[in-house]
């Protein structure tokens, strides 16, 4: 459901995904410039204005990893939210984050937000699981969603259409419907302050490379199937 915002002085801090040449739907953006819709052109989800999305694993819906760039940005003007995306009349691209810089503000989006405990499993098309504890599972069984987790040895999988499912922890898992996309993170030892990042890979679930409902995880920078 859309809710409008009015306020000009309202500004929204989101991400954005675009493609590896930073444009999104065929239109070239710049880090550090702002854009603003023609006057007498209001934002309208999915028809005009400037999209983002407030929960940074939102992104991993309309960009895959493997084939995307993502930004944060900052939202303002006139705003309509919606349920996995904004739009705005302006927007400023502010800087370029790598995977992981995308996966720490996901981490933090998920900690400001618990309500008791993380929901980590979702229904709903367009929409998102997530999970930041360790030993844990997210999942999402709606059409163009997500699923992803930071814990360390946990999990997550989507079994909905186009759906992709990621994991950033330590020893994790995923798996996916035919046509997701899975996102593998390979962490090494720790170093004293964090278990540093030695590869990530991104593919599609084709049914005969990469099996359908199969669990894998990234060992030596190669996809390898896990027992359950």
């Amino acid at each position: 459901m859309e809710k409008i915002n009015q306020s000009k002085m309202e500004k929204i801090i989101a991400y954005k995904g675009f493609d590896v040449n930073l444009r999104c739907r065929w239109f070239q953006y710049e880090i550090g410039k702002e854009y603003e819709l023609p006057e007498g052109v209001n934002p309208s989800l999915c028809n005009a204005g400037f999209h983002a999305c407030e929960n940074p694993a939102d992104v991993f819906a309309f960009y895959v990893p493997s084939e995307s760039r993502y930004c944060l940005v900052e939202l303002s003007g006139q705003i309509v939210r919606g349920d996995d995306k904004s739009c705005a009349s302006h927007i400023k691209i502010v800087r370029e984050l790598t995977l992981q810089e995308l996966s720490n503000e996901r981490r933090k989006y998920v900690e400001a937000h618990l309500d008791g405990e993380a929901k980590t499993s979702n229904t709903g098309n367009c929409s998102s699981a997530s999970n930041t504890g360790n030993c844990s599972s997210a999942s999402n069984t709606g059409y163009r969603s997500s699923a992803s987790n930071t814990g360390d040895c946990s999990s997550a999988e989507v079994s909905g259409k186009d759906s992709v499912a990621a994991v950033f922890g330590r020893d994790s898992k995923v798996r996916g419907a035919k046509g997701c996309a899975l996102f593998l993170t390979e962490r090494g030892e720790w170093d004293g302050e964090t278990y540093p990042i030695l590869n990530v890979l991104a593919v599609i679930v084709d049914g005969e490379k990469v099996k359908e409902g199969t669990w894998y995880k990234l060992v030596g920078g190669e996809l390898t199937e896990v027992n359950e």
